[in-house]
């Protein structure tokens, strides 16, 4: 029988940094589709949950450095820790950006690359918990990679799409580096399901 520390403090960390990407996934959504002079508002939103997740981030790693016995590896803790706030940070960062640029419209594809990060925030709000018991998590990350296959498609479309219609090269580079950091939010939730992965067969 494998040993597992009573205290259940990481999982419910970890719980708490991911709910704090469905929000975040939640309101980069509402900003896409927002003018701008809502989208300030947003975006403040935006920028307090990001504190949110760095605050439970931070907890975890003061958590890991003051606990003798963790109930799975310290790295794979650490990996999860990092590789969830990472997923916060290029929300946010993608969320400033929209705002910075004054991007009054943003081509429609956009909305799709969001659609699938709010997805992929669900799923992974869902599959925290589960870490107690390592149960049920195999449909996670497969779905998870599945959703950034979709996203790659998604982002490759509408690097097509801009570089066709759009003739402002200003235009067109504040506009590329958004759907750029976007995708990079879809590989950093892939990144959380393969760390999830990790320790699932680790710990079988």
């Amino acid at each position: 029988m494998r040993f597992t520390p009573r205290d259940t403090t990481f999982f419910d960390l970890l719980a708490e940094s991911a709910g704090h990407l469905v929000t975040g996934a939640n309101l980069l959504a509402q900003i896409v589709g927002a003018d701008n002079g809502d989208r300030k508002k947003l975006n403040k939103k935006m920028s307090e949950t990001e504190s949110l997740a760095d605050e439970s981030t931070h907890a975890i790693i003061n958590r890991l450095n003051t606990t003798f016995v963790t109930p799975f590896d310290r790295d794979d803790i650490y990996n999860l820790a990092s590789g969830l706030d990472d997923c916060m940070d290029f929300m946010d960062e993608a969320a400033d950006l929209i705002v910075l640029y004054k991007l009054n419209e943003l081509p429609d594809r956009v909305e799709d690359q969001v659609e699938i990060l709010q997805r992929m925030a669900e799923l992974t709000a869902v599959a925290m918990p589960k870490l107690r018991s390592m149960n049920e998590l195999h449909d996670y990350w497969v779905e998870i990679n599945r959703l950034e296959n979709q996203a790659d498609k998604a982002y490759r479309k509408l690097l097509s799409h801009m570089f066709d219609e759009i003739t402002d090269p200003i235009l067109l580079m504040k506009l590329r580096e958004v759907v750029e950091v976007l995708e990079e939010a879809a590989d950093a939730f892939e990144k959380v399901a393969n760390f999830v992965e990790t320790v699932a067969v680790k710990e079988a």
